[in-house]
């Protein structure tokens, strides 16, 4: 597959709805054999829809977007909410539609997020990813650090989530292609 044209920028409340799909589609395609079924066919597109206006209307929310195809990622961001890591910003979520894996939109949104916490700013970040997803790998090879491990629990499933962290808001260049 070819890369795709993307450009980043501010979400519009307008957008709420798109990245509402994104992020459901993303969490049944990745989570499928590790969360109840029940949970994620649950997913409510109108709740992740005005989750998604609110955080649009603080500001806290970029996408990509390619000419041809529209929205096809996201990326929340703003304080780090766990501040014992050494970390002023945080990457909250960061989605590609599934459909566009692979094609750039990640890396792309994760310059994007760094851009927006550097006027905002921050001078780190870090983000918080399921240890069984396969973003580890990515954000790894962004040059993300593993910087702390927590159990929590999601829908009564018990899950360990890992931190990546980057002490500069800068990727390396790849030297992978992903």
């Amino acid at each position: 597959m070819n890369d795709l044209a993307l450009s980043i920028r501010q979400a519009r409340p307008g957008d709420a709805a798109d990245l509402a799909r994104i992020y459901i589609s993303s969490w049944q395609d990745t989570y499928a054999a590790l969360l109840p079924h029940s949970m994620l066919g649950g997913m409510s597109h109108t709740l992740h829809a005005q989750r998604f206006a609110g955080a649009i209307r603080r500001g806290g929310v970029i996408l990509a977007e390619d000419g041809a195809e529209g929205v096809v990622g996201l990326a929340s961001l703003g304080t780090a909410r766990d501040s014992g890591l050494g970390f002023d910003g945080e990457i909250y979520t960061l989605y590609v539609d599934p459909a566009f894996l692979g094609r750039g939109a990640g890396a792309a949104l994760l310059h994007g997020a760094f851009a927006s916490l550097k006027d905002r700013a921050f001078s780190s970040c870090l983000i918080w990813s399921h240890a069984q997803n396969n973003a580890c790998f990515f954000y790894e090879a962004m040059g993300g650090k593993r910087v702390g491990a927590r159990d929590t629990r999601l829908a009564g499933t018990g899950l360990t989530e890992i931190a990546f962290g980057w002490k500069a808001l800068a990727v390396p260049a790849r030297r992978i292609r992903i």
